[in-house]
């Protein structure tokens, strides 16, 4: 008995799923029983159905792991209504289960899983073709192992919360929220990866910047709900224009980026960066005016330099317009 304590005890400390706990566990309840299976299931919340979710079989009967049954024909459900968590006599005591009648199960005992509010959440059970009788040790045990399990599953679940909770918030961190784009750490972030991988891989990146033209004048005349409209807009039209594998994000304020995989060679560049400003200038237009600018990044740049590069184009293009394009 001693020594199945320090296997628990190890097997409690060490494991980091619920899976790792639960196989442990199951030799060591079988072990305690002699019981040919010995099962953990999970039950839905509407306690409909019991799902087999793992399972230990050492003997002629044959439990199968991911098999679902429903709730009303299982013998934890008599088990609980009844109060009777252990009998040898299962033919005699709860005839009308065809589960177990079709199992040939004998003997039988489980104990349930309840969440910290004590809402059943599944069972730990064995069961034996042989009637068998059970020790008071494997009985204590087996509402131990009931309770470290709940513990698991409950640990599990404040884990996947927490993970949720992490990816919305990294998800608001990295969102433009007025387009639902990405936003400017975000673009800047994914420009620097692409740029590593162009480095290693000898590639380049395309880098460009769309600004709207006299959109402080919209602001100024038409108010900042039709600015914000407008830019919801753009938002769209543009992310009906890019490429399969193009990134959209707001940059700031009435500029946004788009990165993506550059051409192989210079001659390729000129045409491809020229393809695109005409391909977003038209759909920005969709909106209002506006200028865009395109440059090819090789690996050997940072993505500062990258877009302090574009940004450099961009003063020439308005420059070239007449400078008073905000």
């Amino acid at each position: 008995m001693e020594s199945n304590m320090v296997r628990l005890a190890e097997s409690a400390s060490a494991a980091r799923s619920l899976e790792e706990l639960a196989k442990p566990l199951l030799e060591l309840l079988q072990n305690l029983t002699d019981f040919e299976s010995t099962y953990i299931t999970r039950i839905d919340s509407g306690m409909t159905t019991q799902l087999i979710e793992f399972a230990r079989n050492v003997g002629k009967l044959e439990i199968p792991e991911q098999l679902a049954v429903p709730w009303s024909d299982t013998l934890c459900k008599r088990s609980m209504e009844s109060g009777c968590t252990y009998t040898d006599d299962v033919p005699g005591l709860w005839p009308d289960s065809e589960a177990a009648k079709a199992l040939g199960i004998q003997s039988y005992v489980s104990a349930p899983i309840r969440s910290q509010t004590g809402t059943l959440i599944g069972t730990l059970c064995a069961a034996s073709t042989r009637q068998l009788p059970l020790p008071e040790r494997a009985r204590s045990s087996l509402h131990l192992f009931s309770r470290l399990i709940a513990q698991h599953i409950e640990r599990e679940k404040l884990l996947e919360q927490l993970q949720e909770s992490n990816t919305r918030l990294t998800r608001a961190a990295m969102t433009d929220p007025l387009t639902g784009l990405p936003n400017r750490r975000a673009v800047i972030e994914e420009l620097a990866r692409m740029l590593a991988v162009a480095g290693r891989e000898r590639g380049t990146v395309l880098v460009g910047l769309v600004d709207l033209d006299h959109f402080r004048e919209v602001n100024e005349t038409q108010g900042h709900v039709r600015g914000d409209h407008l830019l919801r807009d753009l938002a769209t039209h543009l992310n009906r224009a890019a490429r399969d594998y193009d990134l959209i994000g707001r940059f700031d304020g009435d500029e946004f980026a788009v990165i993506g995989p550059g051409p192989a060679s210079r001659p390729e560049a000129q045409l491809l960066t020229a393809e695109l400003a005409s391909r977003y200038t038209s759909a920005a237009a969709n909106v209002m005016a506006a200028s865009v600018v395109f440059i090819v990044a090789d690996g050997t740049m940072s993505a500062d330099e990258a877009l302090q590069q574009a940004d450099g184009e961009m003063s020439i293009l308005k420059r070239g317009k007449g400078g008073k394009l905000n």
